[in-house]
């Protein structure tokens, strides 16, 4: 195959330092797809980690910041003490504006809580040598996507993993989704905790319960346009991979449907105020976008996703990520980084050839890992390929 030429934004340099396996790590890099090989558990889905904190979030291991430092050999696994030294990732990212140099990783120390007294984790961020407050801003920077195999049980499992992965890919096309997502969240956790406390401090609820409908209504309102526009992407998507149509379901959407947004929140304002007593046993929320759900269907059988066998569940996720990176790549001008952990094992020849063809078309940086170096001999030296063992990376190939 032959190699990309540089399009969109890929890594030119990355570096670890005390993140899970790794003491410490540096690879120089094209802008050519990665490939890297190895056993397992020697390492190759910590780089990935490592490179999905580059994007607002919590990694694709959504782990707590103090459990990815590392740990001496013949350690346990236990959580580590957060006032230990900090893990860091720290890139320069090439983009169709420029290099930019990202950096993050957990602060040393902790802040106690006010409130808890509990100790609480804080992660930097730090861009083009200026601290920043919040993830967002690395979302301005890096749009990224992945699929691990953490990821199979997507369409069999609770709403909450699909709205994770959802609002992962509405956040490549705008990166002010995983504020506002926050700030919803935040909201409606102090709104549980002060209605199981029993006081009644009406204000302060009203207030609460104010920033979660405008930030909720916001929420969903971005998701439906999105699924809107993911899912006739993947429908006009041809070749050896499944066809998905998507649809977001949800009271919020369903408002959203029927009339503005701004009738959305009153109505939301009102459910909630309505709610207060019912939402104080539960301790949760009658009605918000943290009710909603994605469901997929798969085009050609007319069959829901999570009826599916492993296999076409994969592949119809596989489908997913690959026409949301079409997306990003015709409307930016750039298509995000996209991971894809152990999924080439899991592809015939025929289909694992056409995944490669799609990220050489896409010229898109993927990161692909394997067990096996020959699962990926058919993109020859298109790809960048590492070595990995026990936590070193070595080129292969010259």
């Amino acid at each position: 195959m032959p190699a990309p030429a540089p399009s969109g934004c890929w890594l030119s340099r990355l570096a670890l330092s005390n993140f899970r396996c790794y003491e410490a790590a540096e690879l120089q890099l094209d802008h050519r797809p990665v490939v890297l090989a190895g056993a397992n558990g020697a390492g190759k889905t910590n780089l990935l980690e490592a490179i999905s904190f580059l994007a607002p979030g919590r990694g694709l291991r959504a782990a707590r910041l103090s459990e990815i430092d590392r740990r001496p050999p013949g350690e346990t696994d236990g959580t580590e003490s957060p006032l230990g030294p900090g893990w860091s990732v720290a890139a320069r990212v090439m983009t169709p504006e420029g290099p930019r140099d990202l950096g993050t990783g957990r602060e040393a120390g902790a802040a106690q809580s006010e409130a808890s007294g509990e100790l609480r984790e804080r992660r930097a961020i730090k861009i083009d040598g200026a601290y920043r407050r919040g993830q967002q801003a690395l979302g301005e920077v890096v749009r990224m996507v992945w699929l691990t195999p953490r990821m199979d049980g997507l369409f069999r499992d609770g709403p909450s993993g699909r709205r994770r992965f959802l609002d992962r890919l509405v956040t490549g096309f705008d990166a002010g989704h995983s504020g506002r997502l926050a700030a919803y969240e935040q909201a409606m956790r102090q709104r549980a905790r002060l209605l199981r406390t029993g006081a009644q401090d009406a204000d302060w609820l009203a207030a609460l319960e104010d920033t979660m409908a405008r930030h909720g209504v916001a929420v969903e309102a971005a998701r439906r346009g999105f699924v809107g526009q993911l899912s006739r992407a993947c429908g006009q998507s041809d070749g050896p991979f499944p066809r998905a149509r998507l649809e977001l379901d949800g009271e919020v959407n369903a408002r959203l449907a029927e009339g503005p947004a701004l009738e959305a929140e009153d109505e939301m304002r009102v459910r909630l105020a309505a709610s207060r007593r019912q939402d104080a046993e539960t301790g949760g929320a009658a009605v918000g976008p943290h009710r909603s759900d994605l469901k997929v269907t798969e085009v050609a059988s007319a069959r829901p996703a999570a009826q599916g066998s492993t296999g076409e569940q994969k592949a119809l996720l596989l489908s997913i990520v690959l026409s949301h990176a079409r997306l990003l790549a015709a409307e930016r001008a750039a298509p995000p980084l996209v991971l894809l952990d152990e999924v080439a094992a899991h592809l015939d020849p025929e289909r694992r050839r056409a995944l490669f063809d799609e990220v050489l078309a896409l010229g898109a940086q993927a990161w692909l890992t394997g067990t096996e170096e020959a699962l990926f001999a058919d993109l020859g030296a298109a790809a960048q390929v590492f070595a990995v063992t026990g936590g070193r990376l070595t080129p292969r190939g010259g």
